[in-house]
């Protein structure tokens, strides 16, 4: 494996009108998020046929994300702070490595505790591939050229989110097993990283010693900006997996009798438009600064959920969710580009690599807090709560990302 190369890049040139799909390193990083993400989307079509091969419940069965997704609490941030001492490159492909390798013998898996066991050793790799891929993005680029770099990750992000579920439900019919065998694409992904990306050298800051390393890495999550951030984030990721992603196919079929197929296709529908708005953010912060986009994506957060049990049909829950993922294009991208500019090189590993970690906090939070929406009312009770609670999360973006 080629060491760190001794010199950024000269990619970073904010003036230069070329492209970023032009480097051939960028689309690597774009294979990296793909292999990382979808590793849930993608073998849940297979569930009802695991409860049946190894004879558990079906409420057991939920083990299966859950040793996946915990892990990465931790593994993200340490994997954060192994990529700025020791360099992105040595950090990321061997995660790439065992993040496949595990995954792939998750298919080989014949009993539950097994599977529970590898599910877990894959979501510790699985935990930092996105962020180690942000921050490598914030690495070689800065300004418009940045931004436009992290957008177009986020449409292959949800490209992939979009496509895995169709994938697993074909991959599932030929048998149970096959769909928890994809993180195999995760190894030739490892080994041309290894080959041809080149990644900056370690900073020398953060070669200083570990105790000033974390002093300095503590500065900069007080920084009202990144914790401010970092706690917008926590609050889109609850509404994103303890509304949308959990009780948008539950309104389908309790107001509209709606197949999964329907409900599959209106969260597809937020996929597309948050992967067409993303391509834009490149352009859009030459004119619009990214707290601003930040903040006026949540006022549409909002409105969009809160209108999902006001629609007259399958196809006006469609059109919010399209409308959702308008505002996901939008507070994604701005939210990564703005934490890389308030990095330094020396803490930009474990900043992003955070985010990480504020992702699986939402995604254990956010059902049980709206859940209890659910139980107090119905299940539009539990829209207009979200759409409340988006319009908060608004005005904190107001306040806490108001400085410069």
């Amino acid at each position: 494996m080629a060491d760190d190369a001794d010199t950024r890049p000269d990619h970073g040139d904010s003036s230069s009108e070329a492209s970023p799909l032009a480097d051939l390193d960028l689309w690597l990083l774009f294979a990296v998020t793909l292999v990382g993400v979808g590793n849930v989307s993608s073998v849940s079509p297979a569930f009802p046929q695991v409860v049946d091969v190894f004879g558990i419940s079906r409420v057991q069965v939920g083990w299966v994300v859950t040793a996946y997704s915990l892990p990465g609490i931790l593994s993200a941030p340490l994997a954060g702070i192994g990529a700025d001492r020791l360099g992105r490159k040595r950090v990321l492909v061997p995660t790439l490595f065992v993040f496949g390798i595990a995954g792939g013998a998750c298919a080989l898996a014949r009993t539950f505790p097994v599977l529970l066991g590898l599910r877990a050793v894959q979501g510790l790799a699985a935990a930092p591939l996105v962020g180690l891929a942000i921050t490598i993005i914030g690495d070689r680029y800065e300004g418009t050229r940045r931004a436009a770099a992290v957008g177009y990750n986020a449409t292959a992000l949800n490209v992939g989110t979009a496509a895995y579920p169709a994938i697993g439900g074909a991959l599932a019919a030929i048998a149970w097993y096959v769909p928890f065998a994809l993180p195999l694409l995760a190894i030739p992904v490892g080994a041309a990283v290894a080959w041809k990306l080149e990644a900056p050298a370690v900073d020398e800051e953060a070669t200083e010693g570990f105790r000033d390393y974390l002093r300095k890495v503590g500065e900069r999550l007080r920084d009202r900006r990144v914790f401010g951030l970092l706690t917008v984030n926590f609050g889109i990721f609850i509404l994103i997996f303890g509304a949308f992603l959990t009780y948008v196919p539950e309104l389908l079929e309790t107001r509209f009798e709606a197949a999964s197929v329907a409900a599959g296709g209106v969260l597809a529908a937020a996929s597309v438009s948050s992967a067409l708005v993303a391509t834009q953010i490149g352009r859009l912060t030459a004119w619009i600064s990214p707290r601003r986009l930040i903040q006026g994506s949540l006022v549409i957060d909002g409105v969009a959920l809160a209108l999902m049990p006001l629609a007259p049909g399958v196809w006006g829950v469609g059109a919010a969710s399209f409308l959702y993922g308008v505002a996901q294009g939008l507070n994604q991208p701005a939210l990564q580009t703005r934490l890389t500019e308030l990095s330094s090189e020396a803490s930009r590993g474990v900043i992003l690599s955070l985010n990480g970690t504020i992702l699986r906090l939402g995604q254990a939070v956010g059902p049980l807090l709206l859940g209890l929406a659910l139980v107090v009312g119905t299940i539009e009770t539990v829209f207009y709560a979200a759409g409340g609670l988006g319009l908060l999360i608004g005005a904190g973006a107001v306040a806490l990302l108001s400085t410069n």
